[in-house]
């Protein structure tokens, strides 16, 4: 077991311990804002600061939007707010960025300049508890709510430390009821708990890694080096890798969140069985999707004013959500990858053809699956000349490369994908949570003592742990 692992396992207890021995509620969400900050801390204590920058924006600017009747005052405060949520992700997640491709293009024209010489760090999470305060500013705005939070409710809704640093992403709208609602707390469902926990362990540090270790790091590293059927091979991995560390990481913060009494959003349901790629947003990601619908999408005009403008929104809102993910070019075409395949479908009604019959969904299905993998190279590598030869290999290209995979890795892709499926078909882990909890928790420690040995040696980091 890994010491990062040990020490999270060994810091939850503590604080769930603590948090049921108390009684009022009051003092249990004291608790949690505070083992929160610690769990933040830990990662680098400079960074406190700026979350609590975050909350203080968000709390004031609730509390004036709320008592403030004047239609100008109120846009005032709600563009000074989202401004300053939105420069402070701008300058920690974007600077380098753009510093850098300013100086490429000037020197490209030949002004002769310099890298600057500040770089920032990036601050883990920030994407995340931004776009979360962000959004219940909005609520407000929208007049959502009809009484402001105490500052401790808003701070613990920003920094709850189960999916403070990869999500899902919470609306204050769901979130705020549950830290009154003493019900909750009552009919914490032990089993599910268990068994989502140990899924969403056994999707990280025994799939997700283990993928990353054998197949896509080697393939991403040296491309050049493989054939385009290995290429190919080595991207499905990186699908499953993806999938299977992410909602690993959701599941895991989902369980973690319950047994403290609170329910988080279900952020996958399967997105690889989509027939079209605006299904697969259906299905991935949720959190953020509902998020980019409700806070970019709908505020951009979404669907109203004519065919041309929704298209215009749709594709601003997937390149602006690719650019969420990560400073670069790759992530901004990555966007807009999913921008024009998703203008295409709604202009030709994709989504309800690939849906007329079984043949057509295996075939939708198929493509859906093939053009993600695509778009994930670009979400992947390092750079655009990277990326542009896989793609190219991937679609038959020609490719000088002699290393290959045998039929076994093959089959262990197909066999993982058949196995997601029959877990998702079947609801086997909804089965096995009906169970009795003693029952359920003995057989998930012995589930976890066998799959200690499977755990690559050397931690693979959550991968939107970066966003």
């Amino acid at each position: 077991m890994l010491f990062t692992e040990l020490r999270f396992f060994a810091f939850y207890a503590i604080v769930f311990a603590l948090y049921w021995v108390l009684r009022q509620q009051r003092q249990r969400v004291l608790v949690l804002t505070i083992a929160s900050f610690i769990f933040y801390g830990a990662w680098d204590w400079r960074f406190l600061g700026l979350i609590l920058f975050v909350i203080g924006v968000a709390y004031i600017a609730q509390r004036a939007l709320l008592h403030e009747a004047l239609q100008t005052k109120r846009r005032w405060i709600i563009g000074l707010a989202v401004g300053l949520m939105l420069t402070t992700l701008g300058v920690f997640k974007y600077f380098d960025f753009f510093a850098d491709s300013l100086v490429a293009l000037l020197q490209t024209l030949g002004i002769p300049v310099s890298q600057p010489l500040v770089q920032i760090i990036l601050p883990v999470g920030i994407s995340f508890f931004t776009f979360q305060a962000i959004g219940y500013v909005v609520d407000v705005a929208r007049k959502e709510f009809d009484e402001p939070e105490d500052l401790l409710s808003v701070a613990f809704f920003i920094a709850f430390f189960p999916q403070l640093v990869a999500g899902p992403i919470v609306r204050a709208l769901d979130f705020f009821p549950q830290i009154k609602d003493k019900k909750l707390l009552r009919d914490v469902p032990w089993s599910g708990v268990i068994v989502m926990f140990a899924g969403g362990f056994f999707k990280k540090a025994v799939i997700a890694d283990n993928l990353a270790r054998f197949y896509v790091d080697p393939v991403f590293a040296e491309p050049g080096a493989y054939t385009n059927e290995a290429i190919i091979l080595g991207v499905f991995a990186y699908a499953a890798q993806i999938y299977c560390d992410f909602s690993g990481y959701s599941d895991m913060a989902i369980a973690v969140s319950r047994s403290f009494g609170f329910q988080l959003p279900v952020n996958f349901k399967a997105p690889y069985f989509s027939t079209s790629i605006t299904v697969f947003w259906r299905r991935w990601h949720i959190s953020l999707s509902h998020w980019l619908r409700d806070y970019l999408y709908i505020s951009l005009g979404g669907n109203r004013g004519g065919n041309v403008k929704t298209y215009r929104n749709l594709m601003l809102t997937m390149v602006l959500g690719g650019l969420w993910h990560g400073a670069s070019w790759n992530f901004l075409f990555w966007g807009y990858i999913h921008g024009a395949i998703l203008t295409i479908e709604r202009l030709f009604n994709i989504p309800r053809l690939s849906e007329k019959n079984s043949i057509l969904r295996l075939l939708f299905g198929a493509l859906t699956f093939y053009l993600v993998c695509i778009a994930w190279v670009f979400f992947r590598s390092a750079n655009f000349e990277v990326s542009t030869f896989m793609v190219s290999s991937m679609l038959g290209g020609k490719n000088s490369g002699s290393m290959t995979f045998s039929a076994v890795d093959w089959g262990l892709m197909a066999g993982l994908l058949g196995l997601h499926y029959l877990v998702f078909r079947f609801k086997i882990g909804m089965r096995i949570a009906s169970w009795p909890a003693p029952i359920v928790a003995a057989l998930a420690g012995l589930w976890i003592a066998i799959l200690l040995p499977l755990i690559p040696n050397e931690a693979q980091p959550f991968i939107y742990f970066q966003f």
